[in-house]
């Protein structure tokens, strides 16, 4: 079958059907069904070469990447280990750009910002790739495939950024792969983003060069970063990273006073020890500050990690009493419905100022962006 773009009103038509979380396309057929998940396409998907930023030439018409830490020196039509960069004839290409493979309608709270327009919604969308190989990836479908093997459609910022506001969507997240291998996507959807009046939010694991981050943060309107552990060896072992330069990442975006929430999903046995933990709590505090929010979720077996066991929520609670007694002002509990949390609290009364049950706002005691109770201010995005 021959793959067709999806233009805006398709876009609109599949999330009015409730398909939009694979908003893709191809002449009908009886087996065609959306199943919530990219689905491989085979070497029929579409392959969109699009201009790269941040990269050099590195002689002999190799080209050397500047856009993540790995810096990957890249020969004549090869590829970067992300997948999704190819050097042609001397030249850098995304092979992604402006090709999502998933498009959905979220809470804001499921990416999750806590501190960002609560009780809105965020469209969210997903393109093939990322830069490093979490043993836990819970989306390893689309991050740790290569372009051709997801199906995708064609959708430029303009028109996501009007599918955004028909939905009533006040913010755009690139979320579910890793933002930073489609930075130049990122770049011009947040650009076009603002230029209608609305919040590009970026879902990144914080692996990015100094340059390129800068250059995002300019049209972003907050980051939320996967902190994957507070342990250099974790990151080595785990996920094929370094941690240096994702503190470094979090360091900058403190420096360009952007909005940023951290999620540490904590894994039974691999970093849910005290010390560490403890080590996390202190490095927020002492660089980016206490009001930064952070969440400790709870991690399922997923991937490569299928025997490894959920985590227990006592762990959740305990972890989540050493970084408030380091004093973090916000700290929350992700993926356990119910849990007390889930709720933002007054730092000065004490008081529930945010009430959620799971990704539900149903309680708001915020005025002008203070504390309804004690008029502590709230520190977030709240307009």
């Amino acid at each position: 079958m021959t793959e067709v773009g999806l233009d805006r009103r398709g876009l609109l038509a599949a999330l009015a059907a409730g398909t939009a979380a694979v908003c893709w396309a191809r002449r009908a057929s009886a087996e065609d069904e959306a199943t919530g998940q990219a689905l491989r396409a085979g070497p029929q998907a579409a392959v969109a070469p699009h201009p790269a930023r941040w990269w050099k030439e590195a002689g002999e018409l190799r080209v050397q990447c500047e856009l993540c830490p790995k810096r990957c020196r890249v020969a004549d039509k090869e590829r970067g280990t992300c997948g999704v960069r190819e050097n042609r004839g001397g030249k850098y290409h995304s092979l992604v750009y402006a090709r999502p493979c998933t498009v959905h309608v979220d809470p804001i709270e499921k990416k999750p910002f806590y501190h960002v327009l609560p009780g809105k919604t965020a469209l969210s969308l997903g393109l093939p790739g990322c830069n490093l190989q979490c043993k836990f990836c819970q989306n390893w479908e689309i991050s740790q495939v290569r372009p051709e093997q997801v199906r995708t459609f064609a959708a430029t910022p303009e028109s996501i950024v009007a599918l955004a506001k028909e939905q009533g969507s006040p913010t755009v997240a690139c979320t579910y792969s890793e933002p930073t291998v489609w930075s130049e996507y990122v770049l011009d959807l947040g650009a076009a983003a603002r230029k209608a009046g609305l919040r590009a939010l970026m879902v990144s694991n914080g692996f990015i060069q100094a340059e390129p981050m800068a250059d995002l943060v300019g049209v972003l309107g907050a980051v939320k970063i996967d902190l994957k552990a507070f342990s250099d060896r974790f990151y080595r072992d785990i996920c094929r990273g370094r941690l240096a330069p994702v503190l470094d990442t979090l360091r900058l975006l403190r420096k360009k006073n952007t909005w940023t929430e951290i999620v540490v999903l904590v894994i039974p046995g691999l970093n849910d020890n005290e010390a560490e933990n403890r080590a996390l709590a202190r490095f927020v505090k002492t660089d980016l500050g206490p009001d930064v929010p952070v969440h400790f979720t709870r991690f399922h077996p997923s991937y490569r990690l299928q025997n490894v066991p959920a985590t227990p929520v006592k762990t959740l609670t305990r972890i989540r009493d050493i970084a408030r007694g380091e004093g973090l002002n916000f700290v929350y509990v992700g993926n356990v419905p119910g849990h007390p949390g889930n709720n933002t609290y007054c730092p000065n009364c004490g008081k529930v100022v945010i009430r959620r049950v799971d990704m539900a706002v149903v309680k708001m005691e915020l005025k002008a962006g203070a504390c309804a109770h004690c008029g502590r201010a709230i520190p977030g995005v709240w307009s």
